[in-house]
C-alpha cells in the first residue's frame, strides 16, 4: 500500500471510528521506532536505548543494523527472544566471539542459523558439528565454510544423511582443489 493510501485509510479511520484513532498513532509509532532502529545513521547511543525496548521486533531490528555497538550486539545475543538472537547472529557487524556463544545456545533455532550463515568462523561449526540435535550437524556438513577436518568427523557420523553430505561436500572441495 502506497503512503498516499495509508494517509488516506487513516483518515477514513479517524472519520468514521474515532476510537480507532489511538491504534493508529500506536502503529504509527511503532513503524517510526522500526524505521529509527534499522537506519544506518542512528547513533549508537539511540540504538543502545532502543535495544532495551519492550518490543522484541524493535530489540531485533536494532540486532540487525550493521552499526550497532558491540557491546550492544553482546546484550542482545543474551535477549530472551530467539528471533532477536537470530538476527544477531546473521548480522555481518557481530564479532567471532559471539558466533561462539550461540553456537551453544539453548534454543535449537538459533544454532540452527548459526550452522548455516555463510559467514559463521570455523570454530562455532566445530562446536555445532557435535551437537544433539541432527538437523544441526547436517546443516554443518552443507556449509562451505565447514572446514575439511570437520567434515571428515561428520562423514563418520552415525546418522547416513550426515555421513552423506559430508562425503559430497568433501567431494565438491576435492574437485574444486584440482587445477
Amino acid at each position: 500500500m502506497t503512503p498516499f493510501l495509508q494517509r488516506l485509510l487513516a483518515l477514513f479511520l479517524i472519520l468514521m471510528v474515532p476510537s480507532a484513532t489511538p491504534m493508529l498513532v500506536m502503529a504509527s509509532e511503532h513503524t517510526s521506532l522500526l524505521r529509527e532502529a534499522r537506519l544506518p545513521g542512528t547513533s549508537a547511543a539511540r540504538l543502545a536505548v532502543l535495544a532495551k525496548h519492550p518490543d522484541w521486533q524493535v530489540r531485533k531490528t536494532v540486532a540487525g543494523n550493521r552499526r550497532v555497538p558491540v557491546t550492544v550486539l553482546e546484550r542482545l545475543a543474551t535477549d530472551p527472544e530467539p528471533q532477536v538472537r537470530i538476527s544477531v547472529v546473521t548480522n555481518l557487524s557481530t564479532p567471532d566471539a559471539i558466533y561462539l556463544r550461540l553456537a551453544r545456545d539453548a534454543d535449537e533455532s538459533v544454532r540452527s542459523v548459526v550452522a548455516r550463515f555463510e559467514y559463521v568462523p570455523v570454530a562455532a561449526l566445530r562446536i555445532l558439528a557435535v551437537d544433539d540435535v541432527p538437523r544441526i550437524r547436517l546443516e554443518v556438513a552443507r556449509n562451505w565454510n565447514t572446514d575439511v577436518p570437520t567434515l571428515e568427523a561428520l562423514a563418520r557420523d552415525s546418522d547416513p544423511d550426515i555421513s552423506a553430505i559430508a562425503l559430497q561436500s568433501l567431494q565438491k572441495r576435492r574437485e574444486e582443489a584440482v587445477p
